[in-house]
């Protein structure tokens, strides 16, 4: 069974920091594009940062400067370290990948997998 687990999500005050990591587990044959969503209540799902297979990194313009998403192949994680956190970040933090998954012997399907999300508080 393929998934993704999300961690690192908390409570912090403003200006300061937190690292989140997803983990992609499962009959991973690939992994394309990773990204971070985040929904705060209320509001829609909107992409945070995404990083490709190639190396091709898009934020959102209310992240740039303050947040570095990153990937690590080999451990199939994704990482978003975050900086000078505001309280408009407040949002649950959600993992999304595009991989190619075995499964079953000799099918191969691209599928689009979501993690269960982590709570991210950014208050005094």
């Amino acid at each position: 069974q393929v998934q993704l687990v999300e961690s690192g999500g908390g409570l912090v005050q403003p200006g300061g920091s937190l690292r989140l990591s997803c983990v992609a587990s499962g009959s991973i044959v690939s992994i394309n594009t990773m990204a971070w969503y985040r929904q705060a209540p209320g509001k829609q799902r909107d992409m945070v940062a995404a990083i490709t297979s190639g190396g091709t990194i898009n934020y959102v313009d209310s992240v740039k400067g303050r947040f570095t998403i990153s990937r690590d192949n080999a451990k199939n994680t994704v990482y978003l370290p975050m900086n000078s956190l505001k309280p408009e970040d407040t949002a649950v933090y959600y993992c999304n990948a595009d991989l190619v998954v075995n499964l079953s012997p000799g099918q191969y399907s691209r599928m689009e997998y979501w993690g269960q999300g982590t709570q991210v508080t950014v208050s005094s």
